[in-house]
C-alpha cells in the first residue's frame, strides 16, 4: 500500500478486530489535524499553522523525499496517525526507513492502535525493499515504550542535535 491508494478495509497485520489502518487521504484534514495537535501537545511543543498545512500537504506529496502518513481507524474514526519516510543510508545499498510520529488517541490506547501502525509500517518497508525501521522516543514515554520492546530492539545510540 502506498499513500496514494484507496483506503483498505482489512484490519492491519495483528491488530485488533475494529482497527483499520489506510493511507492518509486529503479529506482526513480535520481528523488528522486534531490527531497532531494532541500528538505535538503530548510532546510539550505546537507548530505554527503554516508548518501544520505544509506538514499535511508534503504528506500528500508524491516527491520521493516526502513522508507518508498512515491512518488508523477504530470503528470507523481516525484515532492515530504514523508519518515516516524511505531514504537511503551509508551502510546499506537499500533505503531504510524512519518512522518519525507515531499517536493513538488518549481514548483508544491499549487496544492495539498503535500497534497495527507500527505494523503497517513495517508492511510499507516490506513492500519498498527497505529492511531497517527505525524510530526515536523520549526517555519518559514508558507506556509506549513497553509496546516498542516487544515489537522492536533498543540500540545504543544516544541522539544529539544542533543547539
Amino acid at each position: 500500500m502506498t499513500h496514494s491508494d484507496t483506503p483498505s478495509s482489512a484490519p492491519a497485520p495483528g491488530a485488533s478486530s475494529g482497527i483499520v489502518v489506510r493511507p492518509l487521504l486529503a479529506q482526513d484534514r480535520e481528523d488528522w489535524g486534531r490527531l497532531w495537535a494532541a500528538y505535538l501537545e503530548f510532546y510539550e511543543t505546537s507548530v505554527p499553522l503554516t508548518v501544520a498545512d505544509t506538514t499535511f500537504a508534503r504528506l500528500l506529496g508524491d516527491e520521493a523525499q516526502d513522508f507518508r502518513a498512515l491512518v488508523a481507524e477504530l470503528d470507523g474514526r481516525p484515532v492515530g496517525i504514523a508519518h515516516y519516510l524511505m531514504h537511503r543510508h551509508c551502510w546499506r545499498i537499500e533505503n531504510v526507513c524512519y518512522l518519525q510520529d507515531l499517536y493513538a488517541d488518549a481514548s483508544c490506547r491499549g487496544r492495539g492502535v498503535g500497534r497495527a501502525l507500527i505494523e503497517a509500517v513495517y508492511a510499507e518497508a516490506d513492500a519498498a525493499g527497505a529492511p531497517q525501521v527505525y524510530w526515536l522516543t523520549q526517555e519518559f514515554n514508558t507506556p509506549a515504550r513497553q509496546l516498542y520492546d516487544r515489537i522492536g530492539r533498543v540500540t545504543p545510540f544516544i541522539k544529539y542535535q544542533r543547539s
